[in-house]
């Protein structure tokens, strides 16, 4: 992992929309809130919602999960009603694709959920996901209460803590993809044209 965690926590303070249009939507498709969606979630389970880049992708990433109850794609966080997949993929409503997890707490905790949502994204990337950019594609945790927001962000604070020392005496973690790294870069090339024999060699990992 390369870079400052970009993925944030935020409070869901819309109601989430699920997605009735596919990738390739028909002109005017909408993506209005249902009868189930807009009911509670039923007695003794829970629910959580992320944006993932793609919700195609994070659907998938829960689903058949032990636990899970059921998964829904759809768009939150943003300003406009009902919106259409075309509007809200072209970045003005400022809502993000997301996935809503039903889950049952007895069997799946909260904190597995995050565990699978951080290691379902770039959380570096701060322009989208993978190959898809813009804000609506950003990766989010979109939280319910103080109880999600204090278990969201001290996940958040472990990941950063483990990527720092993921980079610690990388050269000696991962010597392959270290040199991959290095000569794709063409760091050595570069330094010797600059510097001639003066150019700096490595004592390790060269």
């Amino acid at each position: 992992m390369r870079g400052t965690l970009s993925s944030f926590v935020m409070l869901a303070a819309l109601a989430f929309a699920t997605a009735a249009a596919p990738k390739t939507p028909t002109s005017g498709a909408t993506a209005a809130t249902t009868p189930a969606m807009a009911a509670p979630t039923p007695a003794g389970l829970d629910t959580a919602t992320f944006a993932m880049g793609c919700f195609w992708c994070g659907e998938s990433q829960f689903t058949k999960q032990p636990g899970v109850r059921s998964v829904t794609s759809g768009y939150t966080g943003g300003h406009k009603l009902h919106p259409t997949y075309e509007e809200v993929s072209s970045g003005t409503t400022g809502h993000y694709e997301s996935v809503r997890v039903i889950y049952d707490p007895a069997k799946t905790s909260y904190e597995s959920l995050l565990d699978m949502f951080w290691h379902g994204v770039d959380p570096t990337q701060a322009d989208g996901q993978f190959c898809d950019h813009g804000s609506q594609y950003r990766s989010v945790v979109f939280v319910r209460d103080d109880r999600q927001r204090q278990a969201a962000e001290a996940s958040k604070r472990a990941l950063a803590a483990s990527a720092e020392d993921y980079h610690q005496c990388f050269w000696q973690k991962s010597p392959d993809h270290y040199k991959a790294y290095r000569e794709g870069c063409r760091r050595d090339e570069r330094l010797a044209q600059l510097w001639g024999d003066k150019a700096s060699i490595p004592l390790v990992g060269h």
